[in-house]
């Protein structure tokens, strides 16, 4: 039989040589392995969540930025429109004014032009009624001297009747004196 505890002590000191020579070294070194592992892990989750905070840090403040930056663009974009609305909403009221002012003046030069094409008729008229007049005065001022010379010849010629009745009055009463005397004779 001791042939058959030979086959039983060799594998048993095997086993205890290989438990205590490789196993339970490896096994205080596995345990240490996985701590050190578990600890790398979360060493390196820990590194990895803080770096990802300081990234996500970094990414908020950077879209903080960016979005302060976008509210002030789109702000000065606002005012930057609300200043060429005004303009173009002043623009279109200066054009409807001039329009407006353009047609008023055109009525007006319009208005002005029948004025003047009446006043030119009317000065066409007063030219020919002061024409016709100063012809009237100057017949008249002509009539009037002619009527005058008529008059001084016609106050000649009345006094020439006059003085030729009165002589011939004359001549008659001295041919009646003398037919007188002859009849008293």
């Amino acid at each position: 039989m001791k042939k058959s505890y030979v086959y039983f002590i060799v594998p048993f000191v095997s086993l205890l040589v290989f438990f205590f020579g490789f196993y339970w070294n490896a096994h205080n070194e596995f345990e240490q392995r996985a701590q050190d592992k578990v600890r790398i892990g979360r060493e390196a989750k820990e590194a990895k969540v803080r770096k990802e905070m300081q990234d996500r840090e970094v990414a908020v403040k950077s879209a903080i930025e960016l979005q302060e930056k976008r509210k002030t663009e789109k702000k000065a974009r606002d005012e930057k429109d609300a200043r060429d609305k005004e303009a173009r909403e002043n623009a279109r009221q200066a054009r409807e004014k001039a329009a407006r002012d353009a047609d008023k003046f055109e009525a007006t030069a319009k208005r002005l032009q029948k004025e003047i094409e009446v006043e030119k008729k009317e000065v066409i008229e007063v030219a020919g009624l002061r024409k016709r007049t100063v012809d009237e005065q100057a017949f008249l001022k002509e009539y009037v001297q002619k009527a005058e010379a008529n008059t001084r010849n016609l106050s000649g010629v009345l006094e020439r009747i006059d003085a030729a009745d009165k002589a011939a009055e004359a001549a008659a009463r001295a041919a009646a004196a003398a037919a007188a005397a002859a009849a008293k004779k």
